[in-house]
């Protein structure tokens, strides 16, 4: 992505303008994560906190009327209208595929792979990198994580470790040009002289460190495991 032109020398005054600017949505992210891991709310409750912050940002910012709430009550019920849709087809997909006898044919598929349990997860999570390119986070969950996780538990390996490994490769797949959606939601609010090979260019690195991130969690299973076990146990 080309560097931006005319940018405004670093000051005190634009480094303040930064910080009341970062601090109170980084605020609102702790409330709301910290919440979650220190026991306090369940997920679904956290999102109410996050609502709330929400609202009291706006207020502080007076942003905040009845417009405002109108319209954010209206892309809430259209977004839940659209997730609850997916959350039934992919249920009922899954289902379907039960019944059948999908996720056995699944699980003596994966186990038939001459390939050690190492190898047998790279496969795993190879397919949920291709499968990010063509369909989002919310159906792959609700359909490949039921048929993948008892196989995983199955090999010995913790689900906690191999369910962030697989987050991490749905985010990569998201970056990975040609498909994507990451890259095609920026170039929807870039500028029209941010180009897509610019876009595909500038997300190289970025690329390369989610790679890396993947790796440093695959061969080190305590980065992701050592929190968990501090807070719960």
């Amino acid at each position: 992505m080309p560097t931006p032109k005319d940018l405004p020398p670093i000051t005190g005054a634009l480094i303040w303008s930064t910080l009341t600017a970062v601090l109170p949505p980084l605020g609102l992210i702790l409330a709301v994560l910290g919440s979650i891991f220190m026991g306090i709310v369940s997920p679904t409750e956290a999102a109410g906190v996050g609502a709330f912050g929400a609202t009291l940002l706006a207020i502080g910012n007076k942003r905040f009327n009845l417009t405002v709430l109108s319209e954010v009550c209206r892309k809430t019920t259209i977004t839940t209208a659209f997730v609850f849709g997916i959350f039934l087809g992919a249920t009922a997909f899954a289902v379907v595929l039960r019944t059948l006898g999908g996720d056995e044919f699944i699980s003596e598929l994966l186990h038939g792979i001459p390939l050690s349990p190492t190898g047998i997860i790279i496969v795993i999570l190879l397919i949920t990198f291709v499968a990010g390119f063509f369909l989002d986070w919310l159906e792959i969950s609700l359909i490949l994580l039921p048929l993948v996780g008892p196989v995983v538990v199955a090999l010995g390996f913790d689900l906690v470790w191999f369910v962030i490994l697989f987050a991490l490769a749905l985010q990569t797949s998201f970056l990975t040009p040609p498909v994507g959606f990451s890259l095609f939601y920026l170039k929807g609010v870039a500028p029209p002289s941010v180009t897509t090979m610019h876009i595909y260019k500038g997300v190289i690195p970025f690329i390369l460190l989610q790679l890396f991130a993947v790796l440093l969690v695959f061969v080190f299973p305590d980065l992701v495991l050592w929190l968990p076990e501090v807070i719960y146990g």
